[in-house]
């Protein structure tokens, strides 16, 4: 079983018990005054096993799903052997790294609550981009029909627009440092640990679309 299915099944797992108990939320829930009084940071990782509904679990883990397939498998093209546990790395350190800018921003505010893998999963879905950055890419609604290197500069800027705007439930700021971590992460690690140069390679893809 792939790592990309084990990840699903789990938060699947958890999600679903969690939406009939409270408790459960309450316990994994990202709460930044939680972490800053009382040393709970393993917030940072639980609130990507929970989410609010079937319609935002379903919408992360189809995301993660169609993407993870296609970047684990360039992983193990990529590392090897080391293939899996530095993609799982990926997935878990994302998970947190996209939620400190959210941290510093509201460990003092009780009334600010987060959850939902979707700073994670973008950190998958642009390291996809950023391996196939012709590829095509669409929403569930609209078909694929503009190449990655053009999806993911709209989608960076659309998200740092509403984060600044503020005045949603949704965490826009997880979403934009979850994907700039998935591209950094990918290209720290190609060339710490091997011979390939992921930004050459997008470079000369995007070359070669024109």
């Amino acid at each position: 079983m792939s790592v990309t299915v084990i990840i699903v099944v789990l938060t699947c797992i958890v999600s679903f018990v969690a939406f009939s108990n409270q408790k459960i939320i309450n316990d994994l829930i990202f709460y930044p005054p939680a972490i800053a009084n009382n040393n709970q940071w393993y917030r940072f990782l639980t609130c990507g096993l929970i989410h609010a509904d079937i319609g935002h679990l379903a919408f992360n883990m189809i995301s993660f799903y169609l993407f993870g397939k296609l970047v684990e498998e360039s992983f193990g093209e990529i590392f090897g052997d080391k293939g899996p546990l530095i993609y799982t790395l990926m997935y878990v350190t994302a998970l947190a790294a996209c939620l400190i800018p959210t941290y510093l921003q509201q460990k003092d505010n009780y009334n600010y609550r987060s959850l939902g893998a979707s700073g994670a999963v973008s950190a998958v879905v642009f390291a996809g981009i950023f391996l196939y950055p012709l590829n095509k890419i669409g929403l569930f609604f609209i078909p694929p029909i503009i190449p990655g290197f053009i999806f993911g500069p709209l989608y960076l800027f659309i998200s740092a627009y509403l984060a600044k705007r503020g005045g949603s439930n949704i965490n826009h700021s997880a979403h934009l440092w979850g994907a700039l971590y998935g591209v950094a992460f990918l290209i720290a690690t190609s060339l710490a640990l091997t011979d390939f140069n992921p930004f050459t390679y997008f470079v000369e893809q995007v070359k070669s679309y024109f």
